[in-house]
């Protein structure tokens, strides 16, 4: 079976069966242009996206980059939306918001996958680690490692910094900015740039923060500008 369209983009969502993953696969099936791959770690999680005629993969974030790396066969770029979620402990942030991220990079690069699209954290400055209340700073720790770690790989790579997501109906239209105020923004409209983001060279070795706002997200992703 393929699931590949015509000349089209194949993008590898990691965390599909996540809040934010299931909108990305979701736009990115119904994209004309675009072909997804959801990775997911449940056999009934990838059964389901099966049976709707979407690719998908069974993978752990803990399982070892060579195993990792068998969802990358033609794929042309991933975007990465894996969390370890709020319940957890400091442990699974470091095992998925970390050390998961910095796999599916290095997995990236031995497949030869250039383009690599990260959701990050809002704020992942060393100012924003020391201003952390204390249940929320490993998470603000994994995400600023992680993030160095994506800008020194050598990948075509984005971070996109969200603000607070929630989970009302999106509104499509967003800030995009080196630094904005800090806001909500929908879980569907950050999917939205997402999609948006991974299909524009132009943001290529960039990064901004993202909340609701008054542009059009397509528009506001084509005419982002980045300070030199």
């Amino acid at each position: 079976m393929t699931f590949r369209k015509d000349d089209s983009m194949k993008v590898l969502v990691v965390g599909a069966n996540g809040q934010v993953g299931q909108h990305v696969v979701d736009q990115l099936h119904a994209a004309p242009n675009v072909t997804v791959r959801a990775m997911v770690r449940k056999e009934d999680q990838q059964k389901a996206l099966l049976q709707r005629g979407i690719d998908a993969v069974c993978i752990d974030l803990e399982d070892d980059i060579a195993n990792i790396k068998r969802a990358y066969q033609d794929i042309d770029a991933v975007i990465f939306t894996a969390g370890s979620g709020p319940n957890t402990g400091a442990d699974k942030t470091v095992t998925i918001d970390l050390d998961g991220a910095v796999k599916t990079i290095e997995a990236a690069r031995q497949a030869g996958v250039k383009r690599y699209v990260m959701v990050s954290s809002f704020d992942t400055t060393r100012k924003a680690i020391q201003a952390a209340p204390e249940g929320f700073k490993p998470y603000v720790i994994a995400k600023h490692f992680a993030d160095d770690w994506l800008r020194r790989s050598g990948l075509d790579y984005t971070i996109v910094h969200p603000g607070r997501l929630t989970n009302d109906e999106g509104t499509n239209q967003v800030q995009i900015e080196e630094t904005v105020d800090a806001g909500d923004i929908s879980r569907g409209d950050v999917a939205t740039v997402l999609v948006e983001t991974v299909q524009n060279d132009h943001l290529i070795g960039r990064e901004f923060q993202v909340i609701g706002g008054k542009t059009a997200i397509k528009d506001a992703v084509k005419t982002f500008k980045y300070s030199v």
